[in-house]
């Protein structure tokens, strides 16, 4: 059987990269089960020289296409083809169009690991009809600072966010104009006010960029709009069936302020049970939708029913728990649109 080695990219957290070995071969199950027609048959932990690597059997031998997907895989750094004793490089192709700075640039505490951001988009990706293709739009309704846009962005997406910090949104956005410029993007920006009934409803920050100016000149560009509001009032700022992958990060603490009246704050599982049925309307049918949460406030099975009861049917994935600090067991669920 064919064997190959995937050697993983260290982890700047180094919680995380201690499970990054393992979240590495639950990602590398979905890619296999939703993309690749179940072509590995198993992967292990493997030292080589020292150094881990993930290594598996398949039950071809890669081609091209199958390469260029898994080049994706949120934690890989290069992939080798296992000839005895030797490794042979394989040609990575990965869908990554801008610098990785878009990504990593951005400091702050609380930040998502990016390793992680991208493993969740794969996965919700991979659980809808078009898997990781081209062109797809991509809507966080908890989007913060905006990593999960960053990464939609970085793969050539439309990138989609609302979020009620207003502190959030000005340091988003402050920096998305600053890197367009520093890197000399042809773009155009701007943030309006969005009213309603003459009352300032929020704030829109509205981005179309492309490459070049010839790319522009062409159609070939990609937009980023992120809404300053109440996650529970997306419906007001997006048409429904609008987006063909949702994917957020849920928050981890006790409370969740929403903007209005006396301050309303609800526990993380209490504001998912308010808004899933809101960002349902706004997938098409067969798009996913992929949350990560803290399981220390609330188990699966009761983020499971929220999403049944939206009318989504949720995906059967292997193991993505793992641990983040005392106060969080972070993991991932993914459901799908019927189409």
């Amino acid at each position: 059987m064919p064997r190959y080695a995937l050697l993983i990219l260290p982890a700047f957290n180094r919680v995380y990269g201690e499970s990054s070995i393992r979240l590495t071969r639950s990602e590398l199950a979905v890619f296999s089960a939703r993309a690749l027609g179940g072509v590995v048959l198993d992967s292990e932990e493997t030292r080589i020289g020292g150094v881990p690597y993930v290594t598996f059997e398949t039950t071809r031998p890669l081609d091209d296409a199958d390469l260029a997907l898994l080049s994706n895989l949120s934690s890989v750094y290069a992939v080798f083809g296992m000839e005895g004793e030797l490794l042979r490089p394989q040609t990575m192709r990965p869908r990554d169009r801008l610098s990785s700075d878009l990504i990593t640039i951005q400091k702050y505490a609380g930040k998502t690991n990016e390793h992680f951001t991208k493993l969740l988009l794969n996965v919700t990706a991979l659980a809808g009809d078009k898997g990781l293709a081209d062109g797809l739009s991509v809507f966080d309704p908890l989007c913060g600072r905006g990593t999960t846009l960053n990464q939609a962005l970085m793969y050539g997406y439309d990138a989609y966010g609302i979020d009620v910090d207003a502190k959030d949104f000005e340091a988003y956005t402050g920096f998305v104009k600053t890197w367009l410029r520093n890197k000399r993007l042809k773009h155009t920006a701007e943030t309006v006010p969005v009213r309603r009934e003459r009352a300032l409803a929020g704030r829109r920050f509205n981005v179309t960029f492309g490459l070049s100016k010839e790319a522009v000149k062409a159609g070939d560009v990609q937009h980023l709009t992120v809404v300053n509001a109440d996650t529970l009032k997306s419906r007001e700022f997006f048409k429904p069936r609008s987006f063909d992958l949702l994917v957020t990060d849920a928050p981890y603490g006790v409370q969740h302020g929403s903007k209005g009246g006396a301050g309303l704050s609800r526990s993380p599982l209490e504001l998912l049970a308010r808004a899933v049925p809101v960002w349902a309307e706004l997938l098409r049918p067969g798009g996913a939708m992929g949350i990560a949460w803290n399981t220390y406030g609330g188990k699966s099975a009761e983020l499971a029913g929220i999403l049944g009861d939206a009318g989504l049917e949720v995906v059967t994935y292997p193991d993505f728990e793992h641990w983040v600090d005392q106060a969080i067991v972070r993991d991932i669920i993914v459901a799908r649109k019927p189409a």
